[in-house]
C-alpha cells in the first residue's frame, strides 16, 4: 500500500508539472512580492515571503491536487482548537467550505485562490505549532529562550511530497510530554462548555460532618470535574445529599491540593471559589500554558532544572527522569521573578551577599536608621568604593538619615553565616537580571501554600541535596566535601563539570505525574495578557521562522565563574 500511494503521489506530481505554471497564481504572487495585499473571498493571505518562496520552489504549479491531502488539512486545522489556537486564523471555514468542492466545477482563478489558501493556512498552522502566536516578549519583557528557526517552506514541500500533512503538523508541536498531558486535560473539559455552572453561594464553611444545602451541588461539581468518583449506580440517591460525609474526606482535600489551596477538608470561601471557577476559565488557563511551551524549545534536553514560578516548584530531571522536586520561594508581585532560559555553571557555598542598591535603599536603609544596632546583629559590613579599591568603613561614622536613592555611596555586604539571605549555597547561571536560586534561613516560609517572599531570586527548598544531585559528575565534590567546607564558613566555588540547562517558567495549568490537571492563581496577572492577544485574530503579514540551523541551546552569558577564595 505504501509503494502504491507514492506512485500515485508522484503521478499527480508529474501531471501538476506537466500543466505547466497557474497565470492566476503567478498574478497573485507577483502581487505579494510587491507588497500589495492579496485576500480570498475577504479573508487576507498572510505569511507573504514564505508562501512566495514555497510557490517559486513548486513552479508556480497548483500544489494541493489531492483532495485527500486538502481533507486532511482542514481536518488538522479543525483539531487545532485543542491546541488552543482558533481554526479561523487558518481560514478554517471557508476552506471547509470551498476546499473539498470538485476542481473541474471551480474556475483556474478560483482554484488558484484555494491553493493559495491552503498553503497559508498549513504555513501560518506550523508557525504557530512551533513557535506560539504572541511574541513572548509582549508579556515578558525579559523573555530569553531558545526558539526553532525552521524553513516552513521546505516543510510543506516535503509534507505534500510525502503526503503527510497531519504528521507533519504534529510534529511541530512540543515534544515534552507536559503539552500532550495538557491537550489531553482540555479535551476532558471542553464538553463542560455549555453546561449550566450557576455560582454556588458564600456562606459559613463547611467541616466534615456538618450539614448544608449546598453539599448536593458541590458534590455535582466535584464529579463534573472528575474529582468525585462516578458512583455505580448513579440513578442511587444519595444517602443524605446535604451531609459532608466520609466520601468526601479524601475529596475535598485533593481538589483543594490541585488548586494549590491548604488541604485541610474544609470547604472555606477559597475552595468554594475554586469549585465556582468556570470550565470556560480552566480551560483560557490550560490555552496560556500551552502557547507558554510553544515558546520553548522542541525538547528540553535529557537533564535539565525547571522552575515554574506560579507553581512554587523547582523539578531537576536527569536522562529524561525526574529526579528531585522541591519547593520554591519567588519574587513579590511587586518584585517579580523573570521568565528566562540559561545554564547553571558554578555553585557558591558559604556565600557572602552584596545586597542590591533597591534593597540597600528600600528595604536596609530604613531598618539601618530605626535601629543603629540592625547591621551588627545582622552581620552585615560598610564599604565605601569599589573593585579591589574599595574600603570598609565604621558603620557608626556614617549619618545613615542624610543617604537617599540619589546619594548612597556605600555597598552593603552581609558575611557567610546562619543570618546570611542566601544561606549557605546558591546556583549561579550570569544573567542580566542578576537572579540565581539560593538558599535561606527562612525555611518556615515553604510551609506556605503562596510563596511569593524573594525580591527577585528563587529560594530553594533543601538546596544542599539540590547541589549533591547537581555535583554528581565531580566525585571531588561528595556529600563530606560539601558539609568540611560549610564547616570551615568560608566562601567556596564548585564548578560543574557540565553546566545544566534551567527554565524558568510560569504556568498556572499543568498535568502532574498522578494525571491530575493542577490549576494556580495568576499570581502576576500575566495570563490575562496572554490570552487577549492568543485570542485576536491574525492580521498583516505573520513572521514566519527564519529559514537557519538551530543551534543546541543559546548560552546567555559567557562569563566565567570566580575563583574559589
Amino acid at each position: 500500500m505504501a509503494i502504491l500511494a507514492t506512485l500515485i503521489l508522484l503521478t499527480l506530481s508529474l501531471q501538476a508539472l506537466a500543466a505547466g505554471p497557474s497565470e492566476p497564481l503567478v498574478q497573485r504572487i507577483e502581487a505579494l512580492e510587491a507588497g500589495q495585499p492579496v485576500k480570498v473571498l475577504g479573508e487576507p493571505v498572510l505569511t507573504g515571503e514564505t508562501l512566495s518562496r514555497f510557490y517559486e520552489n513548486h513552479g508556480f504549479q497548483l500544489a494541493w491536487s489531492s483532495a485527500g491531502l486538502r481533507r486532511e488539512l482542514i481536518d488538522a486545522i479543525r483539531q487545532i482548537a485543542n491546541d488552543g489556537l482558533n481554526p479561523a486564523d487558518y481560514h478554517g471555514g471557508l476552506l471547509s467550505e470551498l476546499a473539498l468542492r470538485a476542481r473541474d466545477d471551480l474556475s483556474e482563478e478560483m482554484q488558484a485562490d484555494i491553493d493559495l489558501l491552503l498553503s497559508d493556512a498549513f504555513l501560518l498552522a506550523a508557525s504557530h505549532l512551533l513557535e506560539g502566536k504572541v511574541n513572548p516578549q509582549t508579556i515578558h519583557a525579559e523573555w530569553n529562550a531558545s526558539r526553532q528557526p525552521r524553513d516552513l517552506a521546505v516543510t510543506l514541500a516535503d509534507a505534500l511530497r510525502a503526503g503527510a500533512i497531519a504528521s507533519t503538523l504534529d510534529s511541530l508541536r512540543p515534544s515534552h510530554p507536559a503539552y500532550a498531558k495538557l491537550m489531553e486535560a482540555r479535551n476532558r473539559l471542553t464538553p463542560l462548555l455549555g453546561h449550566p455552572w450557576l455560582p454556588i453561594a458564600d456562606g459559613q464553611s463547611i467541616h466534615p460532618g456538618d450539614r448544608d444545602p449546598r453539599l448536593p451541588e458541590i458534590r455535582r461539581r466535584l464529579a463534573a470535574l472528575g474529582d468525585l468518583p462516578t458512583r455505580t449506580d448513579p440513578e442511587a440517591p444519595v444517602s443524605d445529599p446535604d451531609l459532608y460525609s466520609m466520601e468526601l474526606d479524601p475529596v475535598i482535600p485533593g481538589f483543594q491540593a490541585r488548586h494549590g489551596l491548604e488541604p485541610d477538608g474544609i470547604i472555606g470561601r477559597k475552595t468554594l471559589a475554586a469549585l465556582n471557577l468556570m470550565p470556560v476559565e480552566r480551560i483560557r488557563q490550560i490555552d496560556a500554558s500551552l502557547e507558554r511551551w510553544r515558546w520553548l524549545p522542541q525538547t528540553l534536553g535529557e537533564d535539565y532544572v525547571l522552575v515554574n514560578i506560579a507553581g512554587f516548584q523547582l523539578q531537576l530531571v536527569t536522562d529524561n527522569k525526574e529526579a528531585l522536586r522541591r519547593r520554591v520561594i519567588v519574587g513579590r508581585p511587586y518584585r517579580q521573578t523573570p521568565v528566562f532560559s540559561d545554564r547553571i555553571r558554578y555553585l557558591v557555598f558559604n556565600p557572602t551577599w552584596t545586597v542590591p542598591r533597591k534593597l540597600m535603599i528600600e528595604d536596609l536603609l530604613p531598618a539601618i536608621i530605626r535601629d543603629p544596632t540592625y547591621l551588627d546583629r545582622q552581620g552585615i559590613s560598610v564599604y565605601q568604593g569599589w573593585g579591589a579599591d574599595r574600603q570598609q568603613i565604621d558603620p557608626v561614622a556614617v549619618d545613615w538619615s542624610s543617604l537617599s536613592r540619589d546619594n548612597f555611596p556605600y555597598q552593603l555586604v552581609q558575611g557567610p553565616g546562619p543570618l546570611n539571605a542566601l544561606g549557605q549555597v546558591k546556583f549561579m547561571f550570569p544573567n542580566p537580571y542578576a537572579v540565581y536560586l539560593h538558599d535561606t534561613p527562612g525555611q518556615y516560609l515553604f510551609g506556605r501554600q503562596e510563596r511569593t517572599f524573594s525580591s527577585g531570586c528563587i529560594r530553594v527548598e533543601k538546596p544542599l541535596e539540590l547541589a549533591e544531585a547537581l555535583l554528581a559528575g565531580a566525585p571531588e565534590w561528595n556529600r563530606q566535601t560539601i558539609d568540611r567546607l560549610l564547616a570551615q564558613k568560608r566562601p567556596a566555588t564548585a564548578v560543574l563539570p557540565d553546566p545544566i540547562p534551567i527554565y524558568i517558567q510560569y504556568w498556572t495549568a499543568w498535568v502532574d505525574e498522578d494525571e491530575r490537571i493542577q490549576f494556580r492563581d495568576d499570581i502576576y496577572h500575566r495570563d490575562s495578557r496572554l490570552l487577549a492577544q492568543l485570542r485576536q485574530g491574525v492580521s498583516g503579514e505573520h513572521q514566519l521562522p527564519t529559514p537557519v540551523v538551530a543551534t543546541d541551546f543559546p548560552s546567555n552569558s559567557k562569563s566565567d565563574p570566580p575563583k574559589s577564595n
